[in-house]
């Protein structure tokens, strides 16, 4: 009888040993999957030649249309142009992603109206002004603080006339450094292409 306890025992403790050695040799197994199977880290949103759309909306506007020099690191993550909008007022859109993920956003539209420029603000305040050398900008910012930072939380915007009227927005989760240089750059390429007319 106390054979036949000892033998049972024994065979509970080896099924249990079993049990643990199975589960240790499965994750052994599901670890060395994980490790060796590749998988692809790279960026599955695929740049986007914004100077080719830039250009469509050139020949379709007959307008000049704002491509600005990308800072190193930068790219476009999407492009694309309106010229029949339900509002009235053609646009020209161009997003830009920067090494540590930052974003601007570029609106440029043809002969906007005082109720186009409060849609695209959308509740957003003036907070003040910046000189990109030639020409001035206003900023407007949400009276929210927003974490994270949220598209239009920070929006810069040019007002100008040079036979028609335009206006251009930056807007995006960068640094206010990062909105100065894309406005300098945008006001050097208005002065070589609009001969610095206001």
């Amino acid at each position: 009888m106390a054979e036949d306890d000892a033998a049972a025992k024994r065979r509970a403790r080896q099924t249990v040993i079993n049990l643990l050695l199975s589960l240790g040799a499965s994750l052994g197994i599901v670890l060395a999957l994980v490790l060796i199977v590749p998988r692809d880290d790279s960026n599955r949103i695929q740049p986007v030649d914004y100077r080719s759309v830039a250009a469509e909306a050139h020949d379709a506007s007959g307008s000049y249309i704002i491509t600005p020099e990308l800072p190193q690191g930068w790219w476009s993550n999407s492009a694309r142009f309106n010229g029949n909008p339900a509002d009235g007022v053609s646009t020209f859109y161009a997003g830009f992603v920067g090494p540590k993920n930052q974003f601007i956003g570029l609106t440029q539209a043809q002969n906007p109206n005082p109720t186009w420029l409060v849609q695209q603000l959308a509740g957003a305040v003036q907070t003040g002004t910046y000189s990109s050398g030639t020409r001035e900008w206003t900023i407007y910012e949400s009276p929210e603080v927003h974490n994270p930072k949220k598209t239009k939380d920070y929006i810069m915007v040019l007002n100008f006339t040079n036979g028609e009227k335009f206006a251009v927005l930056i807007y995006g989760t960068a640094t206010p450094s990062d909105f100065a240089d894309f406005a300098t750059n945008i006001d050097l390429l208005l002065n070589e292409n609009l001969n610095g007319a206001n």
